[in-house]
């Protein structure tokens, strides 16, 4: 029995492995976290409500364009702390949010895609240092979901319009909205989807959702009214700021080449000093060169093979470009013309952008990243299925290592730190006063 057939005859033990292996990761990565400005945001939000009661309209700052509108943010760390008043309730239901987006994209890539593939995209994403670095309680890392259901329910629509399906696609646009400034990404593809014919919509839908989202909003309208510190920030850069710059539409481009392959964010690859390895200065400093030669050359290696797939995979997007009626696709060419979608909402959302994107702006789009190497995968499943299947355990046990290094030593988390004692610590420093939090809450 080849190893090909041997993954498939196994596939339930293999896929449900690489799901608790990501679990494990997930609670690791999440229990190591440094405290920060971004996480205390959060935070102070949801502690606000739980506490006291005051449910905030408002999301985290960001850079020039104020406050994140909405109190999704808020009552995603409040409402769980009303059923369990521990800081690891709003801790766990991260986790649980970032694996049902697994399983909405692993819904179509089922449909699309071999056994064997279908194990590659579950190791790609479930164990993608990518994935498991923002397994913290910072707004960021909820987009995964709100990008699955937007897949999702634009898969449901390929062929024939769905009511459903409308309406949580825009509903998937607007909370995504609520969370992170990256939610135009989104709305760029679905309208790119539309305007080619990919998707079909039910215009009863839209408007339900558009009215869902709006009426979700109205507390923040009215804030906004009355509260002009969470409308921005005076700043010579403008929307627009982008498109007469160079350098920021090219490190967009750069990022979607990336997030397919293993060229790590900075924070995974030089941030580590290997003190849990030796007290040996020289010798952890010779770890260290080997450490970010290895994650480098790797990464330098797996881009240009990024940029090679893409390359294949919008040979299927072409034949296509001067229609508005791209009918009767296969399901995986489907796929293709959502992930061109996806590449061409980061351009245009890097031109509008009046900041420099880095990697947490971006990674939106990490899933839809992973789409053209899969359709690849599945041509080289046919063609070599041996190989495949071997390269997929090596990546497997490369994901693991780099894991456990960058859960316990990095930019980000320390094997040195609790979560649950950080933000005990916090909120005693505080005092849990609410005029003190609200005060915090806007100068952060």
């Amino acid at each position: 029995m080849s190893l090909n057939q041997q993954i498939e005859k196994h596939f339930t033990l293999i896929y449900w492995s690489i799901f608790v292996s990501s679990v494990a990761l997930l609670l690791v990565y999440a229990s190591n976290q440094i405290l920060t400005g971004d996480q205390t945001q959060m935070l102070l939000k949801g502690y606000l409500g739980a506490y006291h009661g005051t449910w905030l309209s408002y999301g985290n700052a960001a850079s020039v364009v104020g406050n994140v509108p909405g109190s999704l943010s808020t009552l995603l760390v409040g409402l769980p702390l009303l059923v369990w008043d521990s800081p690891w309730s709003p801790m766990l239901l991260l986790p649980f949010i970032r694996l049902m987006s697994f399983f909405l994209f692993d819904h179509v890539i089922k449909q699309c895609f071999s056994p064997v593939v279908r194990i590659g995209f579950a190791v790609l994403y479930l164990l993608s240092p990518w994935f498991l670095f923002d397994s913290i309680i910072y707004n960021p890392a909820y987009l995964c979901f709100f990008a699955a259901l937007h897949c999702w329910t634009a898969f449901n629509m390929r062929e024939k319009s769905s009511f459903i399906s409308s309406f949580l696609h825009v509903v998937a646009i607007g909370l995504a909205m609520q969370i992170h400034y990256s939610w135009p990404i989104l709305a760029v593809m679905s309208a790119y989807l539309y305007y080619r014919g990919i998707i079909k919509v039910s215009w009863w839908g839209l408007i339900a959702g558009g009215l869902a989202v709006l009426a979700s909003l109205v507390p923040y309208f009215m804030e906004v009214l009355q509260n002009s510190s969470i409308q921005g920030q005076d700043s010579e850069r403008y929307i627009g700021w982008g498109a007469v710059n160079v350098y920021p539409v090219l490190k967009a481009a750069l990022y979607w080449l990336r997030y397919s392959s293993f060229l790590f964010t900075n924070r995974i690859i030089v941030d580590a000093n290997f003190h849990w390895l030796t007290d040996i200065e020289w010798l952890r400093m010779v770890v260290d060169y080997i450490w970010q030669a290895i994650l480098f050359t790797v990464g330098g290696i797996t881009v240009i093979c990024a940029w090679v797939i893409n390359k294949k995979a919008w040979k299927v997007v072409k034949p296509h470009w001067r229609s508005r009626q791209a009918i009767n696709l296969a399901s995986s060419e489907w796929l293709m013309h959502y992930a061109f979608s996806a590449f061409l909402g980061i351009i245009i959302s890097a031109m509008l952008s009046p900041i420099i994107f880095s990697y947490w702006h971006l990674i939106i789009a990490f899933a839809f990243a992973l789409l053209p190497v899969l359709y690849y995968a599945e041509y080289w499943q046919n063609k070599r299925p041996e190989k495949l299947a071997k390269l997929t355990t090596i990546v497997a046990a490369y994901f693991l290592v780099v894991n456990l290094v960058a859960s316990h030593d990095s930019n980000k988390y320390s094997y040195l730190i609790s979560y649950q004692e950080q933000v005990d610590a916090y909120l005693e420093k505080q005092g849990l006063s609410i005029e003190d939090l609200i005060e915090e809450n806007k100068s952060n």
